[in-house]
């Protein structure tokens, strides 16, 4: 994917996952009853953030991690039409291995 955007400090970009179609039961779900997906896939990260000795903490996630996040975590963006989020580092609640 091609982005022209580049994170600050500890913030990262993220492409949530799709939301389910389905129920596990094969029920098509409507727009207004599908969850919030709280899974997504790292698509950019800053330099890390900027510590009092003047060097750059190294972040935990890189490009291509799945990733756990909070409900309402970070900020929803739009670029070249796809649905990004952008959080910082301490809004991840787990890495997926």
């Amino acid at each position: 994917m091609k982005l022209n955007l580049k994170p600050l400090d500890d913030r990262v970009i993220v492409k949530a996952a799709e939301s389910e179609e389905k129920t596990v039961g094969g029920i098509l779900l409507p727009d207004n009853a599908k969850e919030k997906q709280q899974k997504g896939s790292v698509v950019a990260v800053g330099p890390g953030k900027l510590l009092d000795s003047g060097e750059r903490g190294t972040l935990s996630v890189k490009v291509g991690d799945t990733i756990l996040f909070g409900k309402y975590a970070g900020n929803d963006v739009k670029v070249n039409g796809q649905e990004l989020k952008i959080m910082r580092e301490s809004d991840i609640l787990a890495k997926v291995e």
